[in-house]
């Protein structure tokens, strides 16, 4: 079993920054999928940020060129870079990781909002 806990969440005005953190438990070298989901009130879960064979990140259009995942294999940490965060950027974000088992994080609020 693994644990993904997840810190960094806030309330933050529009145009401002928020970096995310997700801490494993045990190695991240071995997940072929590592990144991040969000999930707004009344919406469905959503790809924000996902790394494929710690190479390849596909980003959601609404992010690219606002958000940037990056991973610390040594602290068993990836990241969340948000940038010009905008309103619609509220939501739970979720850590997500692959291997032979899927897991998930808690969750984190991040609400964009003057």
């Amino acid at each position: 079993q693994v644990q993904l806990v997840e810190s960094g969440g806030g309330l933050v005005q529009p145009g401002g920054s928020l970096r995310l953190s997700c801490a494993a438990s045990r190695s991240i070298s071995n997940f072929y999928a590592m990144g991040w989901y969000r999930q707004a009130p009344g919406k469905q879960r959503e790809l924000v940020a996902l790394t494929t064979s710690g190479v390849r990140t596909n980003y959601a259009d609404s992010v690219k060129g606002r958000f940037s995942a990056s991973r610390d294999n040594a602290k068993n940490t990836v990241y969340l870079q948000m940038n010009s965060l905008k309103p619609e950027d509220t939501a739970v974000y979720y850590c997500h990781a692959r291997g032979v088992a899927v897991y998930w994080g808690q969750g984190t609020q991040v609400t964009v909002s003057s």
